[in-house]
């Protein structure tokens, strides 16, 4: 899942983009208004952190500009504690939540994997796809309750699939949410992870769908 944040504080922005790349996002960021809205405008994020009171050009105006040009991504706003009329200008522009500063880092982290959940249809932290559980706590993966360990780059992946499970998402599509801005993209590099996650899984829940991409999918029922 790939992720942006938009803080002018080089070492909250530091301190946020370390703590999310920690728990397995791929995180862009910028330190200004503008570039902000540059990267909302044109990257196709999972979700945003923003900072309401950035150079340049304001996060509510941000916020607005993203959602007049169709950007629909989920936003956590960053506000200052005694500033109501921020959260209120910010759900307004279109925020889905907001953190108060200063703000425990796990905080943060826990919001946006509610907010990554929601905006794609689930309701728990644990995604399951047949015997496949992913825990978006944790980080961890199970197939049948036995745990199975993975490398960052196929977690990355798996998560995603789960999170979009039941449609077909294309190689460019998981190349565009699974890399950052300056990562050397190469769509061939997805067929060689898929084939490890599956060797990995040992299940039939990663369909490949000829010509558009991969589908995670339950496997048939036994005598189906």
């Amino acid at each position: 899942m790939r992720l942006l944040v938009v803080e002018d504080d080089p070492d909250l922005n530091r301190q946020l983009t370390t703590a999310l790349s920690d728990a397995g996002y791929v995180v862009d960021r910028a330190f200004d208004g503008e570039e902000g809205h540059y990267l909302g405008d044109s990257e196709p994020y999972d979700a945003v952190v923003l900072d309401i009171g950035l150079p340049k050009m304001d996060g509510i105006s941000v916020l607005e500009a993203w959602r007049r040009n169709g950007r629909a991504m989920p936003v956590l706003i960053l506000t200052a504690r005694d500033r109501w009329s921020d959260k209120v200008q910010g759900f307004d522009a279109g925020a889905d939540d907001y953190v108060a500063k200063p703000f425990h880092l796990e905080e943060v982290l826990a919001r946006i994997r509610a907010l990554l959940r929601r905006s794609a249809g689930h309701a728990q932290s644990e995604l399951t796809c047949g015997p496949v559980t992913l825990d978006t706590r944790t980080g961890k993966v199970s197939v049948s309750g036995n745990p199975i360990k993975m490398t960052s780059h196929e977690y990355r992946l798996l998560s995603y699939l789960m999170h979009h499970s039941g449609r077909v998402v294309s190689r460019s599509e998981l190349v565009e949410h699974l890399y950052d801005q300056d990562f050397d993209r190469d769509s061939n590099t997805i067929e060689v992870f898929v084939g490890r996650i599956r060797k990995k899984l040992d299940c039939d829940v990663i369909q490949t769908v000829r010509g558009l991409g991969y589908l995670l999918t339950p496997p048939p029922a036994a005598g189906a």
